[in-house]
């Protein structure tokens, strides 16, 4: 009996003492974050010279700028655009792509073997190696500057993480409820749309809240690949406070902030869906 009093006692220390790390953790975590709240409040002289200290007063000419420069409406207006088409078409492919190599059976065990790998060899490629070929290609077809011309690469770069992640499930998917479906007659389709869609949701919404992120914060491509400031996206027009020969720290900052605000709820109202598709596969039975 004291034996397991000592034990009681001694896992609620163990219990305070993680409570207590993560507390801490997630201070030191939110210590960026309200560093970036505190410059933004400040004009250029005294984010250069004095980045450290307390505003001043609470001055919010910073984002009247950047409302002013950004026009965000039709930003978050053309991000969105992009986000969806984008998703519609990467969800489709990616999923039935894995679909195909997780439950159907090859003729050769190699051929399902390099397809899955060069799937994934995508992730091992940086984005900056690719700016190039894709310039190039975009135009070639004369798409540069549209909207497809981000569309087509952010479904292209998609393909190897999106592969990793519904593989990943679809590998611990139980076969015993697809040979149910046939056997009660559903063709392929309503197999997959009637039986692996509903099981597989967590994983879609995951893969669905990763892809939106990267679309909401990607830079690169955009940058290469659109020179209109009426079809720019979100990351883009924070580059629009950058100038020749100035930069308007106060303005990025908070334009920054303003566009990092709405990840950050979007993020904490989905965690529970991102940690459940993270882990659905992860525990077999």
């Amino acid at each position: 009996m004291a034996q397991r009093k000592s034990l009681s006692r001694n896992k609620k220390k163990c219990m305070r003492l993680s409570y207590t790390g993560l507390v801490i953790f997630t201070l030191i975590m939110m210590i960026p974050f309200l560093f970036v709240i505190m410059l933004s409040f400040k004009n250029n002289t005294d984010i250069l010279m004095d980045p450290l200290s307390l505003p001043k007063s609470l001055d919010f000419t910073n984002y009247i700028n950047a409302m002013e420069t950004l026009n965000p409406f039709r930003l978050i207006g053309n991000t969105l655009l992009v986000a969806a088409l984008t998703m519609a078409i990467e969800m489709v492919i990616t999923f039935l792509s894995s679909v195909a190599l997780t439950r159907m059976v090859f003729r050769k065990q190699k051929t399902q073997t390099f397809l899955y790998s060069f799937l994934l060899l995508g992730l091992a490629i940086p984005i900056y190696v690719l700016l190039f070929p894709i310039y190039r290609m975009t135009v070639l077809f004369g798409i540069k500057g549209s909207h497809l011309s981000l569309i087509l690469p952010y479904i292209a770069t998609s393909v190897s993480f999106n592969t990793l992640i519904f593989t990943g499930f679809l590998r611990e998917f139980p076969s015993e409820l697809e040979e149910a479906a046939i056997i009660d007659g559903c063709s392929l389709w309503q197999t997959i749309w009637k039986i692996m869609v509903p099981i597989v949701k967590p994983v879609l919404v995951t893969v669905f809240i990763f892809n939106v992120l990267y679309i909401w914060n990607e830079f690169p491509l955009a940058v290469t690949l659109i020179s209109d400031e009426k079809m720019a996206t979100i990351s883009l027009g924070i580059s629009m406070f950058k100038g020749r020969y100035t930069i308007d720290y106060g303005g990025i900052i908070a334009a920054s902030l303003m566009i990092m605000t709405p990840q950050v709820i979007f993020y904490g109202f989905f965690q529970k869906y991102i940690i459940e598709g993270m882990t659905a596969g992860a525990v077999k039975g």
